[in-house]
């Protein structure tokens, strides 16, 4: 649908001199219901002048009268017959604000950072800027450089989500048809093969070779263990225990004095 001019200071005077429902008004000026009980309740739209529709041809007074009588007709706005000349696309950098000025930098850092496929041409009409401060933040020389923090542009307002998609779709076509233009302009010099090609070929003899795997090579699986009843384990006669050398207590003594006869008591510990 159509938006009116200046749809606000629309909505205002019907709210002040017509009995339509929120809803009609609403409609209207594409505007929610809710916001027009704002206007109602004197909360939105505080300080502006109200603009009457039928004076600069976009109601008539009949329409008016027949939706006051009737709350389920839809106001429309009447279409100019008048050829009027086509609005020429804005050329140049976005104007920003002074007050949103020093946010920019962040915002263009934030773009080189996250999206490094899109120009400096586009950043600085997204954001407005110019291509000197761009290349100052992709080389670090700008004089804030050590300040900056990547913003989203929308989060600060300098753009919407959906001019910022547009671009980022824009710059990812534009990479992807630079990709494919260099690996065509491989193929055609031969220093790589098409991808079709390189999927067919077959494999050499010494390639399939070494795939294949004799079965002599193959590891064989140890047998699993027979499975063994608890009678059977406890059945089975235990290993004898190897038994100690019994020490003569004589036999141990005489070795003592003998050593000490013999002026070396270490003298069997030299030996071994």
């Amino acid at each position: 649908m159509a938006q009116p001019l200046m749809p606000k200071a629309t909505a205002v005077w019907l709210v002040d001199n017509t009995s339509l429902t929120f809803e009609q008004i609403g409609h209207f000026c594409t505007m929610h219901p809710l916001e027009i009980k704002g206007i109602a309740d004197g909360d939105v739209a505080q300080g502006i002048k109200g603009l009457d529709p039928t004076a600069t041809g976009q109601l008539t007074r009949q329409q008016i009268n027949e939706a006051e009588k009737n709350p389920q007709l839809e106001l429309t706005l009447i279409t100019s017959t008048h050829n009027l000349p086509e609005r020429k696309k804005r050329r140049g950098p976005r104007y920003t604000p002074l007050s949103r000025r020093q946010d920019r930098p962040d915002a263009i850092y934030w773009m080189v950072r996250n999206h490094p496929e899109i120009s400096d041409a586009q950043i600085s009409k997204l954001i407005g800027t110019t291509k000197p401060t761009i290349q100052s933040i992709r080389d670090r020389t700008h004089w804030n450089s050590s300040n900056l923090k990547p913003v989203d542009p929308v989060a600060l307002g300098l753009c919407t989500q959906t001019e910022l998609d547009d671009v980022v779709k824009k710059a990812a076509a534009k990479k992807a048809r630079a990709e494919e233009k260099i690996r065509k302009a491989a193929i055609k010099t031969g220093t790589i093969q098409p991808l079709e090609e390189t999927l067919s070929a077959p494999k050499s003899p010494a390639r399939q070779e070494n795939n294949l795997i004799k079965a002599e090579d193959m590891p064989k699986e140890a047998p699993p263990p027979a499975s063994e009843s608890a009678a059977d384990v406890f059945s089975r006669p235990s290993k004898p225990e190897a038994e100690e050398p019994a020490f003569d207590p004589d036999s141990v003594f005489a070795a003592l004095k003998n050593r000490k006869e013999s002026g070396n008591p270490n003298a069997d510990d030299d030996k071994e």
